[in-house]
């Protein structure tokens, strides 16, 4: 049950930890040219044309984690208390001082600007959410100014929605909507919406409640602002059904800015539903994949409570994101030592998957009191510039177990390549060149310590602590790795259990083998090689979700491995497995065990 004093947010379960979800994004929305009365004469475009909105992951600070914090002295009057212009305005000095130069321009607002310490809110006449005169009063638009005089960019917060609260009994007008009350706007049945029930849902077949998003974004335009988080959005942030299908908000929402005129970056929150990712991708430009990564705790942030989630979530939106809209990863919490609750190790691989991953960088932390190791991690030119570039975001080309290996390919034909230990204790992780599509000798360049380490043949390997990270980018000077295919579909191998063909429009031969559930076990057979030794095996599957196999060959012992989501049951993706090999024929073997394994393409097996 929610308490009056905390934000309209739930914390949706998870099988690891429970979450709180009111929380700050990042990327932009998308500006559409807005058409004029009349065509003038044709005018040469600007010689300096300003840059598309989101044409890369946005950078910057977002108000929510020291908000949601316990830590000593962050809240002192209450739960959400540090939300106050004076404390916006000195982290905006701090980012326009130590960061501005790095990239970094937002300062985004979070939830509760309309607010005070008990949760009571403040509405104008016409329904919309006002600043709250205790926290903000100068007012919102007096501190976006603030905010661009520093040569920053402006970022505010709404819920998805009309708020009960601004409800009045359906008898408030809308704003230059003659006619339109707030009975007009929402469903008869005032069914609620958004990821804590905490608004009526808009009814979009109904013309006042465009006109009512409308009034919105006139009036953040107005003030300034050039960021609106949308939060609570469904399906997602803990939610489904009909009444929590916010796609018509979001597009309203996108209409509305696009008749503002402002470029105003439209991000949506929380936790999204990959099955509408067509959806967030055409009418905004960021999106939350997951929940909080926010602790609620003493800290900002913990190790388990979520950020290491996302090394298991962000594989399946990998291919969503691109210039116009980006997968936003949550506030990275790195810069303050003992306050993020976190270790030098884990500081370093929360922000090399931020960058690899391309999420917005936006911090959460205290920009006044950055240690030095904190200021290292977010200033560093060259992992930024792997955030920023244009390049893919990277995905695992090894499987999701507690050392992996992502890696993406660059324009110029380098590899960014992160290695991983997820464990809790230390390990050594490899990558193999053999996993990047090449064999022979490549250049290597240590990122975060911008140190060129020589040239390694065939694999670089590396200690790392628990939770640990490298960041690299590779430059092949070998040849392209020649291997020889195995269809699963294939009537040479051996099906049992449950285990069937199947049609997949995107497999190579347009058929894969699924049903591997329950004992269910694929085995390729025949799979020949010229001399004896342990070879990396690409395998091309589908899973809607991250599933395990068990792999062996020649009837040997299996090693399982956890293959991550390709995101849907139509998409496929590849991750390379070591499995030693006798010359000659050979079988291999997947096997589903006790539980559900992916549905498998085929394999390819390097020729040497």
């Amino acid at each position: 049950m929610l308490q009056s004093r905390r934000p309209f947010r739930t914390r949706p379960a998870s099988p690891r930890t429970l979450r709180a979800a009111f929380v700050l994004a990042l990327t932009g929305g998308i500006a559409t040219a807005v058409p004029t009365a009349h065509a003038g004469p044709a005018q040469a475009p600007p010689a300096n044309p300003a840059p598309a909105v989101a044409a890369k992951p946005y950078m910057g600070w977002s108000s929510w984690s020291m908000q949601s914090s316990k830590y000593p002295g962050l809240n002192p009057t209450g739960d959400y208390s540090y939300l106050t212009e004076a404390n916006v305005l000195k982290q905006t000095d701090a980012l326009a001082a130590r960061l501005k130069q790095y990239g970094y321009q937002y300062v985004n607002i979070d939830a509760g600007w309309w607010r005070d310490n008990a949760w009571k809110p403040e509405f104008d006449d016409h329904a919309r959410q006002q600043a709250d005169p205790h926290r903000f009063p100068d007012g919102m638009k007096a501190v976006a100014d603030r905010i661009h005089a520093k040569g920053l960019k402006a970022g505010i917060y709404l819920p998805v929605g009309l708020e009960k609260e601004a409800y009045g009994g359906g008898r408030i007008p809308i704003k230059d909507a003659p006619g339109c009350t707030t009975a007009d706007i929402v469903h008869g049945d005032l069914r609620t919406t958004n990821g804590w029930d905490s608004a009526y849902k808009l009814d979009l077949s109904r013309p006042c409640a465009q006109k009512y998003v409308d009034s919105q974004a006139r009036l953040l335009a107005d003030w300034g602002y050039d960021f609106l988080k949308l939060d609570g959005v469904g399906p997602g942030s803990g939610k489904s059904g009909d009444q929590y299908d916010n796609v018509a908000d979001v597009a309203a929402w996108q209409k509305a800015i696009a008749a503002t005129g402002r470029p105003i970056h439209l991000e949506i929150s929380w936790s999204l539903d990959i099955g509408h990712a067509a959806d967030w991708k055409k009418y905004s430009g960021g999106w939350r994949i997951d929940t909080d990564v926010e602790c609620y705790c003493n800290t900002l942030v913990s190790w388990e409570n979520s950020v290491d989630d996302r090394w298991d979530d962000a594989p399946a939106w990998s291919r969503h994101a691109g210039p116009g809209g980006w997968n936003d990863l949550d506030s990275l919490d790195v810069g303050n030592g003992a306050m993020d609750g976190l270790t030098k190790a884990e500081r370093q691989s929360y922000a090399t998957l931020w960058a690899i991953a391309k999420s917005p960088l936006y911090t959460g932390d205290d920009l006044t009191r950055l240690d030095s190791y904190g200021l290292s991690l977010l200033t560093n030119r060259e992992v930024i510039a792997v955030d920023q570039s244009a390049a893919p975001p990277a995905r695992p080309v090894t499987p999701a177990d507690a050392q992996q290996v992502w890696a993406a390919r660059n324009p110029d034909g380098s590899y960014t390549v992160a290695l991983f230990n997820l464990a809790d204790a230390p390990a050594a992780v490899t990558a193999h060149w053999a996993s990047l599509g090449f064999s022979g000798r490549a250049a290597v360049r240590d990122l975060w310590n911008h140190e060129n380490l020589g040239t390694y043949k065939d694999k670089v390997t590396e200690a790392l602590p628990a939770h640990g990270s490298r960041l690299f980018t590779v430059t092949p000077h070998g040849r392209a790795l020649t291997a020889t295919a195995y269809e699963a579909e294939s009537p040479a191998n051996t099906l049992s259990g449950n285990a069937s063909v199947a049609d997949c429009s995107a497999c190579s031969g347009a058929h894969k083998v699924g049903n591997l559930y329950l004992g269910g076990s694929l085995r390729f057979n025949d799979v020949v090689v010229d001399r004896a030794g342990t070879y990396l095996v690409k395998v091309a599957y589908v899973s809607g979700d991250a599933r395990s196999a068990a792999v062996s060959a020649n009837g040997n012992g299996a090693t399982t491995h956890k293959f991550p989501s390709t995101g849907d049951w139509g998409t496929v993706e590849t991750v390379s497995v070591p499995i030693t090999l006798k010359a000659g024929a050979n079988t291999i073997t997947f096997d589903s065990g006790s539980g559900y394994a992916p549905d498998i393409d085929r394999i390819d097996v390097p020729t040497s």
